[in-house]
């Protein structure tokens, strides 16, 4: 009897695709926004508005990754859904 043959499984293919911790779309919202508010205005208060979102933001994008790292995409697939199902399995009842 051979030994038993192992597959190896690399982390790069079952892994969630998060950057800085947070899910990828809301955190390239996050800096586009940020940045354009800061770019935009020019002056110190825009940049200090703009920091404390982005800490913010991360601080909160972070948090929820750690929880569920597609609370988002869950989220706004649920959106999509009825509020109410009718209780017939045939389509054509749904009148």
């Amino acid at each position: 009897m051979a030994g038993l043959r192992t597959t190896p499984i690399f982390r790069a293919l079952h892994r969630p695709n998060l950057i800085m911790g947070g899910e990828r779309r809301p955190v390239l919202m996050l800096i586009i926004s940020s940045v354009g508010l800061a770019v935009s205005s020019l002056n110190v208060v825009a940049f200090v508005v703009s920091a404390v979102l982005w800490v913010a933001g991360i601080f909160y994008l972070r948090m929820m990754a750690k929880s569920d790292q597609y609370m988002i995409a869950v989220y706004l697939r649920s959106l999509r859904y009825k509020g109410y199902y009718a209780p017939r399995s045939r389509p054509q009842c749904n009148k």
